[in-house]
């Protein structure tokens, strides 16, 4: 990738049910097609946390930027099944069970009527349960029942993980619903890499573009469950209660070691080592996304758009295009 090209925002992204959210580093815009059929656009102004200088200290800026963006994600993803809602048939639930998830669309739980902070914290809880702390009791049990080193128990630990992931990921990819909203999670990525690739957002030359992202929420997933397998292998032979506190205390460490060298593969594609680390990140993003059609990339590039349009606004510094 050309040294022009790298310079580019790094803009992010999240699918939401019929529709796509944009986030740059001073706005953020929402693209929902109605029931009627029309777009609806909502766009805010970013607070200042994005641009924080601490919240742009190295591993630092990982753990800010999940945060706030599970806060944001769950905000907009109840308002997308707000506008919905009111064309729901008698016969099926107010919101249809599109997961909120802690990594874009990878894990989560079914949206509510509550409030986006409880949304969060349920979520982050079972997130933590299913897939941080029942594998390493299990591992636990196994290891203990074979004999097995520590070495041996925390690999265990970390296959029984990445397979729950996975397994998760395709089984909740098999329903009708959540296949839509991959479909705008595949025009989000494609969208993103048009502009990257400094072509104008058109249909035809958006939908020509990879469904994979380096800097998907799902690469993120991938690499956080990998780095945890070294760096619980560091801690050696644990009790069972203190390996359990251990897994839940250092999920902070993890995600900021995870968006660090995510970050770093993102912004040095022209290395071999960088796109090799990438190869399985963008190979799992075959189960988040769907190939999108025309129409489902037309609400894509409208919220792209009005972002960038509202950048400008916030930012005059930044140009448009």
């Amino acid at each position: 990738m050309e040294d022009s090209q790298l310079r580019l925002p790094a803009y992010g992204g999240q699918a939401l049910i019929e529709g796509v959210l944009m986030r740059g580093a001073h706005a953020v815009a929402a693209a929902m097609r109605a029931p009627d059929g029309n777009i609806i656009i909502h766009t805010e102004q970013l607070t200042g946390i994005y641009r924080a200088g601490w919240a742009r200290l190295p591993f630092v800026r990982g753990l800010v930027g999940l945060w706030d963006a599970l806060g944001l994600g769950t905000r907009f993803l109840m308002m997308s099944a707000e506008l919905q809602g009111d064309e729901t048939p008698p016969d099926q639930t107010k919101t249809p069970p599109t997961l909120t998830t802690l990594l874009t669309l990878s894990l989560g739980v079914v949206l509510n009527e509550g409030s986006s902070l409880l949304t969060v914290g349920f979520s982050l809880l079972i997130t933590v349960l299913l897939f941080f702390v029942l594998p390493a009791v299990i591992a636990q049990y196994v290891s203990q029942w074979l004999g097995w080193n520590s070495w041996w128990s925390n690999l265990l630990e970390g296959l029984i993980r990445l397979a729950g992931i996975i397994a998760y990921m395709w089984g909740v990819g098999r329903m009708p619903e959540i296949q839509r909203v991959f479909a705008y999670h595949g025009a989000e990525h494609q969208t993103i890499n048009a502009y990257e690739a400094r072509q104008e957002l058109t249909i035809e030359n958006v939908m020509s573009q990879s469904l994979e992202h380096p800097r998907c929420g799902t690469a993120f997933l991938l690499t956080m469950v990998v780095l945890s397998i070294f760096v619980y292998t560091l801690l050696g032979p644990m009790p069972g209660i203190w390996r359990i506190l251990s897994r839940v205390i250092l999920i902070p460490v993890l995600a900021g070691m995870a968006y660090e060298l995510i970050r770093w593969t993102a912004n040095h594609r022209d290395l071999l080592l960088a796109r090799w680390l990438m190869k399985p990140n963008l190979a799992l993003q075959t189960l988040t996304t769907r190939r999108p059609p025309a129409d489902v990339v037309e609400v894509a590039i409208a919220s792209f758009q009005a972002m960038i349009e509202k950048e400008a606004v916030f930012n005059p510094a930044l140009p448009a295009d």
